[in-house]
């Protein structure tokens, strides 16, 4: 088992548990939640290897210090360390004490998100989750991005179709309001990784390229994209899954799901689609 014979999501699945490497305080609690197939692999990923001391769930009311396998249909091998009620979880949210890994239908240039309806949202095109949690979550604690498919569809010329999840845009935050903002950390798509540390964010232009993946060009990101995006300095390739991540993706993931959330989910020899 090697980096040669990795995929496409393995390299995702790495990538996005990297999102939670050095994010928040080390030293506190911070709730790791991924939303989905490849986000829910790379928060146990993340847990088994650089941050041991992140908490996860079992999708239910536990702490685990195993992430639980996709499919399980018991409890057995499980590592229990605590008590996860609804009261605790908005506890660590309202508290900052969460970083949530989440796949937003749209995301503009400010950074903000829907996951609600594409179109108008009296009468939209598609209707999709609604807002849910987004708003909250978005003011009270840092969240990542993962797109599964890079494209101007998703990253929008103007801004999202109804703003879930509040961004960077100048005019829609109060002057007072803007130090509090807790961002957007991480954006991972399948054809490179991005943050916002380019360039003037508050204008709008602060979206930059800081990892391309193998055999993907920064031109290319960028003629998938429906506005400006800043290279960062130190622009490099997406590290390769290494053996002990890829044993670690295979036990989590023993009926390869993984491989069912990108069309074709292409080996890394290949270019991102």
């Amino acid at each position: 088992m090697s980096a040669s014979t990795a995929t496409l999501a393995e390299l995702l699945i790495c990538a996005c548990a990297e999102v939670w490497r050095d994010a928040g305080d080390p030293g506190g609690e911070i709730l790791a939640t991924g939303i989905g197939v490849i986000p829910r692999l790379a928060q146990g990923l993340a847990k088994l290897t650089h941050s041991p001391q992140l908490l996860i769930t079992d999708g239910e009311a536990y702490l685990t210090e195993t992430p639980v396998a996709l499919g399980a249909k018991t409890h057995a091998g499980r590592a229990y360390s605590g008590w996860m009620p609804y009261a605790r979880v908005f506890d660590a949210l309202w508290g900052g004490r969460r970083h949530a890994l989440v796949m937003p239908v749209q995301v503009d240039r400010y950074g903000q998100a829907n996951i609600s309806c594409i179109g108008e949202f009296a009468r939209p095109k598609r209707q999709m989750l609604g807002l849910r949690g987004f708003p909250g979550n978005s003011v009270h604690h840092l969240n990542s991005f993962f797109v599964p498919q890079h494209s101007p569809r998703v990253f929008v010329a103007g801004e999202v179709d109804v703003v879930c999840a509040a961004g960077y845009h100048p005019g829609r935050w109060p002057a007072a309001a803007r130090g509090s903002f807790p961002g957007v950390h991480r954006v991972v798509t399948d054809l490179c990784v991005m943050d916002f540390g380019g360039p003037d964010p508050w204008g709008g232009q602060g979206l930059r390229v800081v990892s391309l993946h193998p055999g993907v060009s920064f031109e290319q990101v960028q003629a998938a994209t429906g506005f400006p995006l800043a290279r960062a300095p130190e622009l490099h390739e997406t590290p390769l899954p290494t053996r002990e991540q890829l044993e670690i993706i295979r036990r989590l993931d023993p009926n390869d799901l993984r491989g069912q959330q990108l069309k074709d989910n292409p080996p890394l020899t290949r270019k991102a689609a």
